[in-house]
């Protein structure tokens, strides 16, 4: 199993965040999997608003955008 940035608690604590009593170990871990995934997208996008601005370091407004972006495909 490779190494994960985001831990299984946090999702556990989402999901019940939104209403559910009793939350599962596999669905922690694919909320963990969903998350990772749209967050390399939105980084990946908003790296190339940051470069497409001449800058190194990824800013809020970046990370906005990407968010938009991504958001709608």
């Amino acid at each position: 199993m490779a190494e994960e940035d985001l831990q299984l608690a946090p999702m556990h604590r989402i999901i019940k965040k939104a209403g559910a009593e009793r939350v599962s170990a596999e669905a922690a871990e694919e909320l963990r999997k969903t998350l990772e995934s749209i967050g390399v997208r939105i980084s990946k996008e908003a790296l190339d608003f940051t470069r497409n601005s001449g800058r190194k370091t990824v800013k809020a407004k970046d990370i906005r955008i990407a968010v938009t972006k991504v958001v709608r495909s």
